[in-house]
């Protein structure tokens, strides 16, 4: 039973890898620069690494959003979160997995009468808004800094072209570690509060807490579903949007990598506080939005020329159904799960 719950989670990692994974390597592969095959065997890898490394932080802060006490309840809430995303990942659409955990949470809440923290709600929503702009800030400042680079180090072009692959295999892979870092939440999150506490042992002094064990399985799932579907949505970021160059596509790489690390790493929370700098929440944001915001920072330091606005208004429609289509299925899922089945969704 323990892992009919679960599958829900995989299923919810799987398209996660499908969507998020475009955000990752959907440039370097759109342009050419990196082999789809290269790009999905070290993206899975990393993101595994991420999850069980780091990504503690914003599973917390889920946890404190709303903290899902039954493994039936779980279920449900991923369940819902997956399906949001798969029927946007089948219409080629770069969604937040992000918000629609974050919808099928709040349906949780509605339906068991558990007051929804509104603060805490606001700080992820502002977490979202500002993700973006962010990315597209520093995209912005990195093209700016890279052009005058260029002009002023004469780089042969054969040199220049294997700089820029190598660059973007080494960012994609830091942009999987932190997109594991600060998805794995989304995708094994709402069950680490219904699961025993505890560690799992490997043999030779290799041991992982109970939660360590669930990202490690979260982080699997995520890297099959970039290897098995993710080709088309990394096509749609890109290809479709805005048209890069190789150089362009490392930039935005680049920022929407910084961006996840940010708003994951405990550490680098730490760091802006000891220099009394406002600090940024270990919230999971979304990928999707920040390499948007990269894309669109670059076009605006172009002058605003070549962006698809057409394609832009499918994905912000997108980003607007996703949360609440997630938590429309899990208010109804929770209903059937408890009335008809008669399943525990929460605990008193």
């Amino acid at each position: 039973m323990l892992l009919f719950f679960l599958s829900s989670g995989l299923v919810l990692g799987w398209t996660l890898g499908a969507n998020d994974a475009a955000n990752v390597f959907g440039t370097a592969v759109a342009t050419k620069m990196v082999r789809f095959r290269t790009a999905a065997v070290t993206g899975g890898i990393f993101v595994t690494v991420g999850a069980v490394i780091s990504g503690a932080g914003p599973v917390d802060t889920l946890g404190d959003l709303g903290a899902v006490n039954a493994l039936a309840g779980s279920f449900m809430v991923a369940l819902a979160a997956a399906l949001a995303v798969a029927l946007m990942t089948k219409s080629a659409l770069p969604v937040s997995v992000s918000q629609a955990i974050v919808g099928g949470i709040v349906g949780w809440n509605l339906f068991t009468g558990t007051e929804t923290d509104p603060a805490l709600l606001s700080r992820i929503v502002g977490a979202w808004v500002a993700s973006p702009v962010l990315a597209g800030v520093i995209a912005a400042g990195l093209y700016w800094l890279l052009r005058r680079s260029l002009a002023c180090c004469r780089i042969h072009l054969l040199r220049l072209d294997t700089l820029t692959r190598v660059a973007l295999l080494a960012s994609g892979a830091f942009g999987a570690y932190a997109l594991g870092a600060n998805n794995i939440a989304n995708v094994m999150g709402v069950f680490v509060p219904a699961f025993p506490e505890g560690s799992v042992r490997f043999g030779a002094g290799i041991g992982l807490s109970n939660a360590q064990a669930l990202y490690l399985i979260g982080g699997v799932a995520i890297a099959v579903g970039i290897y098995t579907y993710s080709r088309r949505v990394m096509m749609t970021v890109g290809r479709d949007l805005f048209r890069l160059t190789p150089l362009m596509a490392l930039i935005v790489v680049l920022s929407q990598s910084i961006v996840l690390y940010a708003f994951a790493s405990e550490t680098f929370h730490g760091w802006i506080v000891s220099l009394g700098l406002p600090s940024l929440p270990p919230v999971p944001v979304s990928s999707s939005q920040a390499v948007i915001g990269a894309v669109l920072g670059i076009a605006v330091a172009r002058g605003g020329r070549g962006v698809r606005f057409g394609i832009l208004g499918r994905i912000a429609a997108g980003w607007v159904a996703t949360p609440a289509i997630a938590l429309i299925i899990t208010f109804v899922g929770l209903f059937f799960l408890k009335n008809v089945f008669d399943l525990t969704v929460h605990m008193p």
